[in-house]
């Protein structure tokens, strides 16, 4: 049984933006801190942000200033807004909670950014 269902991806050109969304069914957002990465070919899994419980947000520089992560805890619903997307943001896009501590991760959404 998938825990964590991600959607909201798609193919845009550069300078595009998308909104991901991952709902769970199990994890409580209020109670675990919440990421999503992102697993491009080649390239080894990338948190690229989360958000804790209380709402504290932290960016990985790649993202920083473009991305915007938040949560609805009423909804179980974690969002990642990405704008100014360039060729180098496609990946698989994944939620989790953070640090997984062997939570498995959902299926993914495909974000793909054409120059």
């Amino acid at each position: 049984q998938v825990q964590l269902v991600e959607s909201g991806g798609g193919s845009v050109q550069a300078g595009g933006s998308l909104t991901l969304t991952c709902v769970s069914s199990k994890l409580r957002l209020d109670r675990n801190t919440m990421a999503w990465w992102r697993q491009a070919p080649e390239r080894t899994l990338e948190k690229v942000a989360h958000i804790t419980s209380g709402g504290e947000t932290v960016y990985s520089d790649s993202v920083k200033g473009r991305f915007t992560i938040s949560k609805d805890n009423a909804k179980n619903t974690v969002y990642l807004q990405m704008n100014r997307l360039t060729p180098e943001d496609t990946a698989l896009y994944l939620c989790n909670r953070f640090p997984t501590d062997g939570f498995a991760f959902g299926h993914g959404t495909q974000v793909t950014v054409s120059s």
